[in-house]
């Protein structure tokens, strides 16, 4: 690998010149595959039989893979079963497992395709919101395809600049903030990233890191947590404005507690590709100072879940979307252009106010859009962990069929399915609608997730 003459120098300063020759080595060599499994829809099907698998060892739910398969043609991985993740950036976890152990409210800021705000959203504890932002509109996009797929619903995907979150002032328990840096930990995995090294990017990442904290820690509660992180190596980006944020904003550096047996320093831990099965990464805990509570508490929670009890789904709403839910109770409905929509009542407050505030891209469960006079399922819905099973008659579908599906192409029903909606399923997991018109069956997956590579 040819790496920047300007890179190898200050590398070698910062490790010294035999580390640095091994991480030379390490990055010449193949990067592995992991993937993390989605512990609300549990399953590789097929791919686990075909592929030896290897636990991560700071992520219960992360694998290796000892080969690269073709996701692209896997049905488990369009249905939202795993999402394929680097597995140094899997150590939020154990971060998460470590820290959090009641519901919060949370804020991912610069999250897109959504690695680390899907493991928040399995990480978490029970009851907790999610407010997942990207400030690229496109990358935005991909972000909240990929947490509906993941089916959890207690997120909000917003598409901000951090000083967009003017009125959020104390909202957030927790922030993770995996800055956008200067790529040297993905010069293994995206060679190009190579090509785009310097000096002076290194510069105006570092600056830019310290304008995006700041303009976001306002948000951070007194006594909330903050995980820095970013897929670089270089101290500027990493210890020098983790120290920066200690001094200059008032927070104290946490351990991230890893086990002996990761060689992993407690405070700040590098993770290097001749150290670790994984890309470069790095991380940092830090706590807001302050005197009062550092978490949302229990009985704080429990008033304001009481607060939400009064709350009502709209007259307007439809009585047959209740029972599209497993449970309608703990969701407010709402309409917007003929959209409705499910949402967390315990967390309806925040939504609102992101509504009020922000861009926002998707929130809880599309239910249904109405077509003249008829209500038409969304893919959301299809998607969600909270899906009635008996809310939709089922096709289940061979891989073949599937792929053609997924496809969007025209499907060829059994002739005893009934006719309206209808569920296709891939091992039992929803893949998405159909309409089933009687002489042919309209495809109603999303046009704009249809699979458009060709098999090889």
């Amino acid at each position: 690998m040819n790496l920047p003459h300007d890179f190898e120098q200050a590398m070698t300063a910062y490790l010294g010149k035999d580390e640095y020759a091994l991480l030379a080595d390490a990055l010449s060599d193949s990067a592995p595959t992991s993937i993390r499994i989605n512990p609300e829809k549990r399953g590789m099907g097929e791919m686990e039989a075909r592929t030896e698998t290897e636990p991560v060892p700071w992520c219960a739910d992360g694998f290796y893979l000892s080969e690269r398969p073709s996701f692209t043609f896997d049905p488990l991985f369009h249905a939202g079963c795993y999402y394929v993740q680097e597995a140094s950036s899997m150590f939020l976890a154990h971060v998460l497992k470590h820290y959090v152990t009641e519901p919060i409210t949370a804020l991912d800021l610069c999250v897109a395709p959504g690695g680390k705000s899907t493991l928040a959203l399995s990480h978490l504890p029970q009851g907790s919101l999610l407010v997942a932002n990207e400030v690229v509109r496109q990358r935005a996009n991909i972000l909240a395809e990929n947490i509906i797929k993941w089916g959890n619903p207690n997120c909000i995907v917003t598409n901000n600049y951090a000083e967009d979150f003017g009125t959020f002032s104390g909202m957030f328990d927790l922030i993770i903030c995996d800055a956008p840096c200067s790529g040297e930990g993905m010069f293994r995995k995206d060679p190009d990233s190579i090509g785009e090294w310097s000096l002076a990017n290194v510069d105006t990442c570092w600056r830019r890191q310290r304008d995006i904290v700041q303009d976001i820690w306002h948000t951070l509660k007194a006594g909330g947590l903050f995980i820095y992180s970013t897929c670089t190596y270089n101290p500027l980006e990493d210890e020098e404005n983790v120290q920066w944020i200690a001094n200059t904003l008032g927070a104290d550096v946490l351990s991230c507690h890893p086990l002996p047996e990761w060689g992993l320093a407690e405070k700040n831990p590098h993770f290097f590709p001749h150290c670790i099965k994984g890309e470069g990464f790095f991380i940092s805990v830090l706590r807001k100072k302050t005197d009062h509570e550092p978490l949302t508490t229990e009985a704080g929670r429990r008033r304001k879940e009481k607060d939400c009890k009064q709350r009502k789904t709209s007259s307007k709403t439809p009585a047959e979307l209740n029972g599209w839910l497993s449970d309608a109770q703990d969701f407010t409905i709402m309409e917007t252009q003929e959209t409705f929509t499910a949402f967390p009542t315990a967390h309806i407050d925040v939504l609102k106010q992101a509504k009020s505030t922000l861009r926002v891209i998707h929130a809880g469960i599309e239910l249904a859009i109405m077509k003249g006079k008829n209500l038409q399922p969304c893919h959301s819905l299809t998607m969600s962990n909270h899906l009635s099973p008996e809310a939709f008659p089922r096709v289940e579908v061979d891989e073949n069929q599937a792929i053609a599906y997924l496809r969007t192409e025209a499907l060829q029903l059994p002739a005893d399915t009934p006719r309206g909606y209808v569920l296709i399923t891939y091992q039992g997991h929803p893949l998405g609608f159909a309409k089933n018109i009687g002489n042919r069956a309209n495809n109603l997956y999303p046009a704009e997730w249809r699979i458009r590579k060709t098999k090889n």
